[in-house]
């Protein structure tokens, strides 16, 4: 969405629009801007820095790979490639066996683990769900969940089926979890039957939906969705860019839903401070795809994959990932005792360092206006924080670099609850 913003200055040639404000350096979950100013930073940046600003031991790995190889063409092996590749296996759901990282970024992988259900089903249609965000090329976002996505999309997709998500505060189906049965799931073969071509090759869904507003499934959820999968020969794909590497407080959002997807796609936090690194977690039924259908040049680059090795043995070791469940549910129980006194919260939801926070008016509905202002006001309280569907949803999200203390996620609560008594009641 266009703010007509033209960017003067040292900035003018920058072609998407910029703050005013230069940011200069970072540290940990910190960073600082050109005049000395402090925020702690609730959206990692892009959700991608799961170990924050300039990690030391990240660094190092890549400054040492720097010294060896840089890059190589993937028809060779390189140690840093094998290791990683290894590394992604064996923490990943037992049905995973390979790991495709010729890829640069989280559309392109997601883009890649459709084409390989298509070929290893023989069907071409996709099924996602409201909300999600699932990438920037034009197959991903048209099969991403939201209209105004595709509104100046100049191809179409085609081969797609999009259905409600399980959005128990906001049910479409206007059921409760207490009694619903998982209908949401259950109806995927609905949509299956009636609303596709009558091919469908995968679902292709977010354990907690991204960008469409922090949505969690109830644990039922994903057990029905894979039932109904197997039921009628569709893969089931795992959308991980940003619920992946720690995020909830396990390695793989699968493990915390009980569930073992067909692929899983990574991005975004396996690069620990900011490396481009990106890959798909294949079972072996999705395997044997040629490398020229879905290969990029700067995919598997061995800077990004020595911080990808660094920052897998930082965040699969019990005590870390138990940090990350144990500052969640601090902040997710503060919030929620902010709730009780501030009425434009109406719900308090998340799994790990995701959280969200809906904001709603006076009569429940979504207060879109009020979700952007905090979101600005943030800043002058020391926070950087994002709201959802690119400016148009009401939920504030928290998910601060995932090695945040417990002394941060005091301060991170202290100066959000500050922002709300002040502007929200």
């Amino acid at each position: 969405m266009s703010t007509g913003t033209v960017n003067t200055g040292d900035a003018a040639a920058v072609y998407y629009p910029v703050s005013e404000r230069r940011m200069s350096r970072g540290r940990g979950v910190f960073l600082y801007d050109s005049d000395g100013n402090e925020f702690l930073d609730c959206a990692s940046a892009t959700f991608n820095l799961s170990l924050g600003y300039s990690h030391p031991a990240v660094l190092a790995a890549m400054k040492a790979q720097m010294d060896e190889l840089i890059h190589i063409t993937s028809g060779f092996q390189s140690d840093a490639i094998n290791t990683l590749t290894r590394m992604l296996v064996d923490a990943s759901p037992a049905n995973i066996v390979a790991a495709h990282l010729k890829v640069s970024g989280g559309s392109e992988a997601n883009e890649g683990a459709i084409k390989m259900a298509q070929r290893a089903t023989g069907k071409r249609d996709v099924i996602s769900m409201f909300r999600s965000h699932l990438g920037q090329t034009v197959m991903t976002a048209g099969l991403s969940g939201n209209g105004f996505r595709r509104e100046n999309l100049e191809f179409s997709v085609a081969n797609k089926v999009i259905v409600p998500d399980a959005h128990c505060y906001r049910c479409f189906y206007r059921q409760s979890p207490e009694s619903c049965g998982m209908l949401c799931a259950d109806r995927i073969a609905d949509f299956a039957e009636y609303a596709s071509s009558g091919s469908v090759a995968a679902v292709i869904v977010e354990p907690i939906s991204g960008n469409g507003g922090n949505v969690v499934p109830p644990l039922d959820y994903f057990p029905a969705v894979r039932r109904v999968c197997d039921e009628l020969g569709i893969k089931l794909i795992f959308d991980e860019i940003q619920t992946g590497i720690g995020r909830t407080g396990y390695l793989f959002a699968a493990e915390y839903f009980g569930v073992q997807p067909d692929a899983i796609t990574v991005a975004k936090g396996l690069g620990g401070s900011g490396a481009q690194i990106a890959g798909i977690l294949t079972s072996e039924e999705l395997g044997g795809m040629p490398l020229n259908d879905h290969s990029f040049t700067y995919g598997g680059n061995l800077m990004a994959a020595a911080a990808a090795i660094e920052t897998l043995k930082i965040i699969n070791t019990e005590p870390f990932l138990r940090n990350v469940r144990e500052t969640g549910f601090y902040i997710l129980e503060r919030l929620r005792e902010l709730q009780t006194r501030v009425a434009a919260i109406g719900d308090v939801r998340g799994v790990g360092l995701m959280i969200g926070i809906e904001l709603v008016d006076g009569e429940g509905r979504e207060d879109v206006a009020l979700a952007n202002y905090l979101a600005d006001r943030a800043m002058q309280y020391g926070l950087i924080l994002r709201t959802s569907r690119y400016g148009r949803g009401s939920v504030l999200k928290i998910r601060p670099p995932l090695i945040l203390s417990m002394v941060e996620a005091h301060l991170l609560c202290d100066r959000f609850e500050a922002l709300l008594l002040e502007h929200a009641n």
